[in-house]
């Protein structure tokens, strides 16, 4: 017999609990840069060496960082459900917990790609990416994230996924950022949905939505008791 399908969005709030703040967390901005500092096109055209810095700094931390209960959860339940994680995350933390089937719809902070060919994209190695660095095309190499006002191209595939749904859940996302946030709509109606995040977000006013007003490590538990 198939397993059920699990489809997850994840947000924020997951990584946050290892220790990775965000834009929101802070007020908009992150150690003094607004977002249009340095995530947008226009902000690399502007200052590419402060994107890259301010990325660098981004990976060190990441790389330092540990899975936490709610990422681990999430790998274990693959013991019960064919699982896909539809994550807002540039972080590796779903991965490095265990997780087999991981979309990243933001793009990956652990990989570059070149600015002439946005098909040509390489793995970070270690927490480094500078000014003169290029691709086999010869243009300088830019993170492989969806900065504010790019086209989120994974959007379609991660709409297909939602649509394949037997239980589809969210951890960690206030459902504010689109496109993101209307993947939950994507579900089929009659399916059950489940919101982990303290802050209990609409979630549109949809159908059979179900909430766990807890962060990720602790909510994830009460979530596992009942669906497992």
């Amino acid at each position: 017999m198939d397993q059920e399908k699990l489809i997850v969005l994840t947000g924020a709030g997951i990584s946050a609990e290892s220790g990775l703040a965000t834009f929101r967390d802070s007020g908009g901005l992150w150690e003094g840069h607004s977002v249009e500092d340095v995530a947008t096109p226009e902000a690399w055209q502007r200052n590419p060496a402060l994107v890259l810095d301010f990325y660098n700094q981004r990976r060190k931390v990441a790389l330092k960082a540990i899975p936490n209960r709610g990422h681990e959860i999430l790998a274990e339940l693959e013991n019960h459900f064919e699982v896909t994680i539809i994550t807002q995350n540039v972080d590796d933390l779903h991965e490095r917990a265990g997780s087999s089937k991981v979309i990243h719809l933001h793009g990956s902070l652990f990989e570059s790609r070149s600015t002439i060919d946005p098909l040509l994209i390489y793995t970070i190695s270690g927490w480094e990416l500078n000014p003169g660095d290029k691709c086999e095309k010869g243009s300088q190499l830019r993170p492989n994230i969806v900065w504010f006002g790019e086209i989120v191209t994974m959007i379609e595939v991660a709409a297909r996924v939602a649509s394949t749904a037997d239980i589809f859940l969210v951890v960690g996302t206030s459902l504010v950022v689109y496109p993101a946030a209307s993947l939950i709509t994507m579900a089929p109606p009659a399916i059950p949905k489940y919101v982990v995040d303290p802050k209990k977000p609409e979630a549109m006013l949809l159908p059979n939505v179900h909430f766990i007003t807890e962060k990720a490590s602790v909510g994830m538990e009460k979530l596992k008791k009942i669906i497992t």
